[in-house]
């Protein structure tokens, strides 16, 4: 990644420039202000993470590069987070949407502004802007969504294919830790009495989101998806294949009725100018040709750019890290793209691509999916799907033969007939490669609630015996498998630790079945289009006090037979050398199961948070826990807040949750 030192403008940098909502609520934003004759645009990152000590790092790589180039940058904290008053409630709350707005009016009636205004985020941020553009605030012209959604039910770390996904408790520790967190002293005055109203009145998200196990009203909010036609502004998609989201940019391609473009690169959860695996783009270019565009009129061609530009990835060996991603920049100028078929695929006894009648029984273990990988790779440990080979072995395999190089662009979708000897199952797919010796690399993968089958928002229980045909469509990818290697679909009923398991152990019978594999038309060899290198501004000095460690380790305890993950992810302790502030943190997770035992699942999570500021050393230790038996999800959890040694604050959560078709 090239430093850049110099740019058109000088920047002036404010750390704490007050935005005052009608409500009275103040809310803190660091603004990078270009100087010179203006007037400017702005460009408004809208995040609870925190500005001060939690994407300072990140911040100090973009925002600058953006305002030396002639705009006005606004990274703001969410109100009831970092430096800014009142309380959050819920993510993408209609509160946070309207504050959203609000600002962007008043940044745009501002005497430097020229009045249009774009919003850029990745994850959270990514999300807001999405859903702020289809509220439509005068102002905004434009933004850029990095990792997002369209679907929050279908396609966030709540639920996965109408199943539960684990991420809801383990983000919702993430966020129950986050938020709990003081404003810095140095900013804040009465930063104590904003702690402890802080502290009192944060939500426990994993029991407000459990409360919601369909697709109901609560997730149709803020999922674009329920209209398209609503989004005006020009809207940049960017997103990874080594990320959870992987399916909002193609989705966002094919339904913006707006100016629309997207790029899909190697990444796991990252801004593509720092991001891994390799090759990383020049992200921050390609963001100032979206907003000189639709922000400044700037003739930059980006109605030009191919519709769809993805990274197609050599089929490499499986590893639960990459540094680098072997491949090519393809580029598509529509998307659903004429240069994409469906190859149908029939799958047999034992087999793939040759039909035939079959008879396949499947109960996968419990433990069936501990290679699985994290669900979002974003902590830049050991968080990739390792070698499939002993999930295979826990599941139901159909194998192709091998086959000539193959470019899988798009989303598999694997159709089964089935059924079930109880009321309430699950099922899991992964399209695997298969290497000449054995090992097996995931391609892409799916999930399904069986009850989930016809209606998220409806769920039925199956009808013990009854044969169903199913659908299962799997992520987006775009893979290619090399020549003389084959392709494999594994089927479980198990998908732990991704999926909190059904309440009692089904067994499947699967009597037949065909994926469809979208194949894209050869092409030479090389890049179809080309990015510049990545640059940024001047990275972030930071002084080490405790350096950084990732660990994931599975353990059997021979006694009981409890399979763990456990999880250490120490993010280390850092001194800002700019301001001075010292802040550090430390997650741990834990995911219990029996393999013969779906109610012995539980997880746990446990996070330290220190902010110090000169003398004034805070600390929160924020726990989780969740269980379940027949009937109900049992939830616990617990906040405690330090100065120094001394616990100023607790406070415990106790709740639990009827299942519903799950």
């Amino acid at each position: 990644m090239r430093v850049i030192t110099e740019f058109p403008h000088k920047v002036s940098d404010h750390a704490d420039w007050g935005v005052v909502l009608s409500d009275g609520t103040r809310l803190s934003a660091r603004v990078w202000m270009p100087e010179g004759d203006g007037p400017f645009p702005a460009v408004l990152e809208f995040l609870p993470y925190r500005k001060r000590d939690g994407t300072v790092v990140r911040d100090a790589l973009t925002h600058p590069y953006i305002a030396g180039h002639g705009y006005a940058c606004f990274r703001i904290d969410m109100r009831g987070n970092g430096d800014s008053e009142g309380l959050m409630d819920d993510e993408y709350s209609a509160q946070e949407l309207a504050d959203a707005c609000e600002v962007i009016s008043w940044i745009a009636a501002q005497p430097w502004s020229n009045g249009r205004v774009g919003m850029m985020g990745i994850s959270w941020g990514g999300f807001n802007s999405l859903q702020v553009a289809a509220l439509q605030p005068e102002a905004l012209k434009a933004i850029i969504t990095l990792c997002s959604t369209v679907d929050r039910f279908a396609d966030d770390i709540h639920y996965k294919g109408g199943c539960l996904l684990n991420e809801n408790l383990g983000w919702g520790a993430t966020m129950w830790a986050y938020s709990s967190r003081a404003p810095d002293p140095a900013l804040r005055q009465g930063w104590h009495p904003m702690w402890k109203e802080r502290l009192a009145a944060e939500p426990f998200l994993p029991a407000v989101w459990l409360r919601h196990q369909r697709r109901d009203e609560y997730w149709k909010h803020g999922s674009v998806c329920e209209d398209f036609s609503a989004i005006k502004a020009a809207v940049l998609s960017v997103g990874g294949w080594g990320d959870s989201y992987k399916n909002a940019v193609p989705q966002l391609v094919e339904n913006i009725e707006a100016p629309v473009k997207g790029i899909v690169g190697p990444w796991v959860h990252k801004y593509p100018h720092f991001a891994v695996p390799h090759p990383r783009i020049g992200f921050l270019q390609e963001a100032l040709r979206w907003w000189d565009r639709w922000l400044k009129d700037a003739a930059t061609g980006v109605e030009k750019d191919p519709a769809y530009r993805v990274y197609l990835m050599d089929g490499v060996r499986p590893a639960s890290w990459y540094e680098n991603r072997p491949g090519r920049w393809i580029a598509e100028p529509s998307w659903p793209s004429p240069n994409v078929a469906v190859r149908t695929m029939a799958l047999g006894e034992g087999v793939l691509g040759q039909g035939g009648a079959f008879s396949e029984t499947l109960a996968s273990p419990q433990d069936c999916g501990m290679d699985g990988g994290e669900f979002c790779a974003i902590w830049l440990g050991p968080e990739m799907p390792g070698d499939q080979r002993r999930d295979d072995a826990l599941s139901a395999c159909f194998d192709s033969a091998e086959l000539e190089e193959t470019d899988i662009v798009g989303a598999p979708v694997l159709t089964l007939r089935l059924s079930s000897d109880k009321p309430m199952a699950q099922v899991a797919v992964r399209l695997n490669h298969i290497h000449p010796d054995g090992a097996a690399t995931r391609i892409t993968w799916g999930v399904l609630n069986l009850t989930h089958r016809a209606s998220h928002a409806a769920p039925e229980p199956l009808v013990p015996g009854q044969v169903y045909e199913v659908r299962i469509a799997l992520d987006h990818i775009a893979y290619r498998l090399p020549a003389g290697h084959r392709l494999r679909i594994a089927v479980s009923s198990n998908y732990w630790p991704m999926l909190w398991p059904m309440p009692d152990q089904a067994t499947l019978t699967l009597t037949g079945g065909q994926l469809d594999l979208p194949v894209r038309t050869k092409r030479a060899d090389g890049d179809e289009v080309t990015f510049e290198p990545a640059e940024a501004a001047k990275p972030l000095g930071l002084r080490e006090i405790r350096p950084e460690a990732h660990v994931r380790r599975t353990e059997v305890d021979q006694r009981t037979g409890i399979v763990s993950l456990i999880i250490e992810d120490d993010f280390g302790e850092y001194e800002n050398q700019d301001h001075g502030g010292i802040a550090g943190s430390v997650a741990r997770e834990r995911w219990d199961i029996h393999p013969d035992a779906p109610l012995s699942a539980r997880g746990s999570a446990h996070w330290t948070e220190v902010t110090q500021r000169g003398d004034v050393r805070l600390r929160t230790e924020a726990f989780c826990e969740m269980w379940s038996d027949s009937d109900a999800f049992h939830l616990k959890a617990r906040i405690e807040a330090y100065e120094g040694e001394a616990c100023v604050y607790s406070r415990d959560v106790v709740d639990q949750v009827p299942r519903d078709h799950h």
